[in-house]
């Protein structure tokens, strides 16, 4: 069934799904899945490979189309997406600032605002192609975000950022999500990290197996037969010392302590 629009935007939720099945090449991707993402609302996507969760995303942004159930946005949902992957070919000759200014109608105020959101200013005439890997994933987030979005579509954000820089990333989505309001829908294998910077959790697996807030998912058995044994010896990530990092996973001294 295709999309349906909500005809006002006076409704709590940006998007809702409703009983939506899809199969790909007769194979059971999707089975009847319910999911409402609100304004202000980070949601967090968990599974295992092949469980669903690009599918799901692929239909959220209208490039699937399920075989049951519907799919709600409200009036002129403004998304941005951040892709897990984007590959920029080596002999296209393209700076960040000329990647990021593919974007139509950024004004220069907006423009800079993100770049120091997510520290990318001295990227700027850098090679898209010789950046590094976290780097790459700042560049991508600033992308979206210059879209003005409503809803901010994020698969595996953190992918190729070490694992200070990782807690550093999800503190910058939640600040993110408290400035501009904005719906947050994460996709992400950072269990032990994400746990901390998420108000709600789907665990997907062609099902949902379990949904809720973080704490309680952890502790459901369809969670734990899924990530038990995987997740031994670890608990929800909270990450409290005196010292905070930098997008790059640096130390960065705060006032009154010496690390050295």
């Amino acid at each position: 069934m295709s999309p349906n629009p909500i005809a006002n935007g006076h409704n709590d939720f940006l998007i809702k799904i409703q009983g939506v099945s899809l199969q790909i090449a007769g194979r059971q991707i999707l089975d009847n899945i319910d999911l409402e993402v609100g304004k202000g609302e980070i949601v967090t996507l968990i599974g295992p490979n092949g469980s669903g969760k690009t599918s799901l995303v692929r239909l959220l942004l209208g490039l699937h189309q399920p075989d049951q159930g519907r799919i709600q946005r409200c009036s002129r949902l403004r998304i941005g997406y951040m892709p897990q992957k984007l590959i920029v070919d080596n002999v296209l000759p393209l700076t960040v600032e000329g990647f990021l200014k593919l974007i139509p109608q950024v004004k220069s105020p907006a423009f800079n605002k993100v770049l120091k959101q997510v520290e990318i200013e001295s990227l700027l005439q850098k090679p898209i192609q010789n950046i590094s890997g976290g780097e790459f994933q700042r560049v991508l987030l600033a992308r979206a975000l210059l879209r003005k979005p409503d809803l901010l579509v994020l698969d595996e954000p953190a992918q190729g950022v070490d694992i200070n820089g990782q807690q550093k990333l999800y503190q910058l989505i939640s600040a993110i999500r408290d400035e501009y309001g904005c719906g947050v829908i994460m996709v992400s294998h950072d269990l032990n990290l994400v746990m901390a910077s998420t108000d709600r959790v789907l665990c997907l697996n062609t099902h949902i197996c379990c949904t809720g807030h973080p704490e309680a998912v952890t502790q459901h058995p369809e969670y734990l037969k899924l990530f038990g044994s995987a997740m031994d010896g670890f608990a929800v990530y909270t990450h409290s010392h005196d010292h905070t990092h930098d997008l790059h996973g640096d130390v960065v001294c705060d006032e009154g302590h010496d690390h050295g």
